[in-house]
């Protein structure tokens, strides 16, 4: 069985720590145990901490809300940095006017109806609409058909040559210890396997993601790829693409990687991490 260590000791070398969301802070079980504490700890030592995630089902403040719900109050909007706000960005630079379509819930169309143009779930999307629509966005699993929408995603990207926009890139995500659910980052894959066009990716394990989050943390303080920890529990979003960055990162077996399969798993795609550990909690 591979070998852990202190997750303490580790976060003791570094000015700021990027933690994933899902399968590190939470779990399907809630809060994962302990780490209201660490939140404390790196407070108490004036360590910065953002939260760098693939979920762009919500906004910041809503992400902040559900933490809030289960008992963990300490994370503000502020410190959230979502995959979702690079759609934005990048809707808010390409794409002047015209409708936005999406896939996702009316909670995750809250990234496009920020950049002010005009937004509707494709399922919308008609024979009266249909050639103003300028881009496509996939944002999230739920909130529509999967038979008659993504069949219509398909058509549409068919029809109109414009951008298809992947504003999560999970393929999936863990609902109990046995079992995990398609997310919508496979999904757009399949289709964009269909349609034979390349479409643009937001989030973990790409560089957009980390170069949007270090620009943020670097706007009040002077810092170098070397202050920063990334901890993950996925060795293809986090520790793939902080390790691509230049970050050092830290497995931890509290998601979507078992202790008894990582050994195995880090062999087989030769995603290294520089640590592992349990869990990102203090003991």
């Amino acid at each position: 069985m591979i070998e852990t260590v202190d997750f303490k000791s580790v976060i003791d070398q570094y000015k700021v720590i990027f933690f994933d969301s899902f399968g590190v802070i939470k779990n399907y079980k809630g809060l994962v145990p302990g780490i209201e504490e660490t939140f404390a700890y790196l407070e108490a030592n004036q360590k910065d901490y953002y939260i760098v995630t693939n979920d762009a089902s919500r906004s910041p403040l809503q992400l902040a809300e559900s933490f809030s719900k289960l008992g963990l109050d300490i994370i503000t909007p502020d410190k959230i940095i979502s995959s979702g706000m690079l759609a934005k960005e990048y809707l808010d630079l390409k794409v002047p006017d015209g409708i936005v379509a999406y896939l996702g819930t009316n909670d995750s169309a809250h990234y496009l109806d920020s950049s002010g143009l005009h937004v509707l779930p494709l399922r919308d999307i008609n024979e009266d609409n249909v050639e103003r629509v300028n881009a496509l966005v996939f944002l999230d699993d739920e909130g529509f058909d999967w038979y008659q929408d993504l069949n219509k995603a398909v058509n549409l990207l068919r029809r109109r040559n414009i951008p298809a926009i992947v504003a999560n890139t999970d393929d999936a995500y863990p609902l109990n210890k046995q079992e995990i659910a398609i997310a919508i980052g496979a999904l757009a894959g399949m289709i964009e396997k269909i349609t034979g066009k390349k479409f643009i990716r937001f989030g973990k394990p790409d560089s957009q993601m980390f170069t949007f989050a270090y620009d943020m943390v670097r706007e009040n303080k002077s810092l170098n790829k070397k202050d920063i920890l990334m901890v993950g529990d996925t060795l293809h979003t986090d520790i793939l693409g902080g390790n691509k960055f230049g970050l050092d990162t830290v497995l931890v077996f509290t998601g979507n990687t078992l202790q008894q399969n990582a050994e195995t798993r880090i062999n087989a795609t030769g995603i290294l991490p520089t640590y592992i550990c349990q869990a990102a909690v203090l003991s």
